[in-house]
C-alpha cells in the first residue's frame, strides 16, 4: 500500500508540475506558486543519497526561488532523513498517513442547514477556491487560480463545496485529486473558522470518498494535519497505515 501511494504521488506531481530527477530525488516545482506545499521532492524507494545529491537538490530549489523541501513516506526511504538533517534540513512535522477502501461503511451526516454540491459554474468554482484559501489563511484567489481548478476538474479532479442553504454562503470545500491507477488523494479540506466543529469537514470527506469510489477508485488516502483531523477522518472510515515526513531547509 505504501509503494502504491508513493507511486501515485510521483505520477500526480509529474502531471501537475515541472519535474527534475536529481540523483535519487524526484524534484517537483509549481510554476505559478511558491507555496512550499506545492514545491517538494520525493526520494526514490530505498534511496541512499550522497551529500552531493542533496546539495544539488538544494540548488535546484533555490535557483527557482523555492524552499528546498521534501514530503515522503518514511519507511520507504529510511536512510534519507539522516543525510538531510546533516545538510541542515529540519523536520517540520510527521503526518499520519490514512487510507480508506470500498465499500464505504461510514456516512457522516451533513449538518442541518448545509448542502454539499459539486461546483460546475464559474461562480461555484471561484467560491470553492475562495473558501479553501480563507480556511487556510491565504489571500483571495485570482481568476487564474479558479481557471486552474476548472481545468483540473475537467481532467478528473473531484471537488465538493459546502454552502449554507438559506444564504448560499460558502463555508467549506475539498477535493479528490485526479485518480490514477484507481488511487486518489483527499486534499484541501477546509472549513471557515465560524463553521468549524459542526461536522462540515467530516461530511465533505465522506462525500468526496463516495464520489471517488463511484468512479472506480479502490484506495483513497490523505494526510491528517493534527489529532483533531485524524479523529474526523477515522469517523469517516479512514485508518492510519503509516506516516508522511515533511522536512525542509530553513530560510537563512
Amino acid at each position: 500500500m505504501d509503494s502504491r501511494i508513493q507511486s501515485y504521488l510521483r505520477l500526480a506531481a509529474s502531471g501537475q508540475r515541472e519535474t527534475e530527477q536529481i540523483g535519487s530525488f524526484l524534484a517537483t516545482f509549481n510554476r505559478w506558486n511558491v507555496n512550499p506545499f506545492l514545491n517538494y521532492a520525493i526520494p526514490d524507494n530505498n534511496a541512499t543519497p550522497t551529500l552531493n545529491e542533496v546539495n544539488a537538490l538544494i540548488h535546484a530549489y533555490q535557483k527557482r526561488g523555492r524552499k528546498p523541501r521534501l514530503e515522503y513516506i518514511t519507511k520507504l526511504a529510511p536512510a534519507v532523513e539522516e543525510i538531510l538533517i546533516s545538510a541542515g534540513f529540519v523536520v517540520e512535522e510527521r503526518l499520519p498517513l490514512m487510507t480508506c477502501t470500498p465499500p464505504l461503511e461510514k456516512f457522516l451526516t451533513v449538518p442541518e442547514g448545509i448542502e454539499l454540491l459539486m461546483p460546475v459554474s464559474d461562480a461555484q468554482i471561484l467560491a470553492t477556491v475562495t473558501v479553501q484559501n480563507e480556511a487556510y489563511g491565504e489571500s483571495s484567489p485570482s481568476h487564474e487560480d479558479a481557471q486552474r481548478l476548472r481545468t483540473s476538474i475537467a481532467a478528473g479532479t473531484i471537488a465538493v463545496l459546502a454552502c449554507v442553504m438559506a444564504t448560499g454562503e460558502s463555508v467549506g470545500a475539498g477535493i479528490c485529486s485526479v485518480p490514477l491507477n484507481q488511487t486518489t488523494e483527499i486534499a484541501g479540506i477546509g472549513v471557515i473558522p465560524s463553521f468549524r466543529r459542526r461536522g462540515v469537514a467530516g461530511a465533505l470527506t465522506t462525500r468526496l470518498v463516495q464520489e471517488a469510489f463511484n468512479t472506480g477508485v479502490t484506495v483513497a488516502f490523505l494526510m491528517a494535519a493534527h489529532e483533531a483531523e485524524e479523529r474526523i477522518y477515522t469517523r469517516a472510515g479512514f485508518s492510519r497505515i503509516g506516516e508522511i515526513l515533511h522536512i525542509s531547509l530553513p530560510y537563512k
